[in-house]
């Protein structure tokens, strides 16, 4: 797919490849940004939701805590990780990324976001009471028919309904929005192939409107983002552009295939030392050098997974105000380095 270097990272200059439309540097760049050169989709990725949506609200703060200040020290991208993605949004397919505990697979999600200047990422958190209307919307009938009861001044359907961050992904933006599924493999078995329409259809019917479209054609419903509230019409929710879906995997089970099949898939490797020396840039600003840390914790990780926070946790504790690294710190490092590892 381009590649002139091998995928570790680790040669020479690359050539860009003229496709890609993320470069993977997870920094904005100065202009419109990069989405503008995203080609139109495939024609069996192509969707005409109505009404269109104004545009996403901003990153906010918890790309911040991902990825650090925008502008700071750019994490060195693996190019098969900027392939496989760059295909996903190509093609408007989701991406299945699995690999260890702490390899940064939830934070490619923010890194695209920033990058294309797509806005503030919407997370599904997955656990096993997750189920697909919970990912799409809710109703609060017992909500209205309390307010109805109460004599509340405001009891329209509209008011009690909340579309969930899969759903509030689906509406018809001009941009694709950055949906984050985070940890499939923890969902009950059948959430997988519940997902299966609505990846293909792009599109969600919510019941209790579309009872009601002959008399409301069109209802404001609270989104899935801070204090935004959305048109459906129709009862119907149908994207304009397909949502960015970075959907995250532990590997701890199999997938069906053909929920497989309507993915692309990226394996990511634990993090590299080039890499983690830039996460932590990307968070601490001070002059203090962390390389002799950084080996440490690399050394370490030979011998059991660790995840990034991890390092994290200690620079930070070493940069605090007071802090002494006396004769207790081998111990403190040892607690803050204990392996995810299975009996550990």
């Amino acid at each position: 797919m381009g590649n002139d270097s091998p995928s570790n990272g680790l040669a020479g200059p690359r050539v860009t490849p003229a496709w890609w439309v993320y470069k993977g540097s997870g920094q904005p760049p100065d202009g419109p940004g990069l989405l503008r050169a995203l080609p139109p989709p495939p024609p069996w990725r192509r969707f005409n939701g109505e009404p269109l949506q104004e545009s996403p609200p901003a990153e906010g703060i918890d790309a911040d805590r991902r990825l650090g200040a925008a502008g700071r020290t750019i994490v060195p991208p693996d190019p098969q990780e900027v392939d496989v993605t760059n295909a996903a949004l190509v093609l408007r397919r989701p991406l299945l990324v699995t690999g260890p505990p702490g390899a940064g697979k939830s934070s490619l999600a923010y890194r695209v976001a920033r990058e294309l200047r797509l806005g503030r990422v919407l997370q599904w958190r997955i656990t096993s009471h997750s189920r697909l209307q919970s990912g799409l919307y809710g109703y609060d009938a017992i909500g209205r028919a309390q307010a109805t009861s109460a004599r509340d001044p405001d009891t329209r359907i509209g008011s009690f309904i909340r579309l969930g961050p899969l759903g509030t992904a689906l509406l018809a933006y001009d941009v694709p929005r950055v949906l984050l599924i985070d940890e499939l493999d923890k969902s009950d078995i059948d959430l997988p192939n519940d997902l299966l329409h609505v990846f293909e259809d792009g599109e969600f019917d919510i019941p209790e409107l579309v009872r009601l479209r002959d008399r409301e054609p069109e209802v404001t419903v609270y989104a899935d983002d801070p204090d935004s509230k959305v048109t459906v019409r129709g009862g119907r929710v149908r994207c304009r552009e397909f949502p960015f879906v970075v959907i995250t995997s532990n590997g701890e089970r199999e997938f069906p295939a053909a929920f497989l099949r309507r993915c692309l898939r990226l394996e990511m490797p634990a993090l590299r030392e080039d890499q983690l020396a830039a996460i932590v840039g990307a968070h601490f600003t001070g002059q203090a050098d962390h390389a002799v840390l950084i080996r440490a914790f690399v050394e370490r990780s030979r011998g059991g997974n660790l995840a990034a926070d991890q390092l994290l946790n200690a620079v930070y504790l070493l940069s605090a105000e007071g802090f002494t690294a006396d004769g207790s710190w081998p111990r403190l490092r040892d607690a803050l380095w204990r392996s995810l590892g299975t009996g550990s």
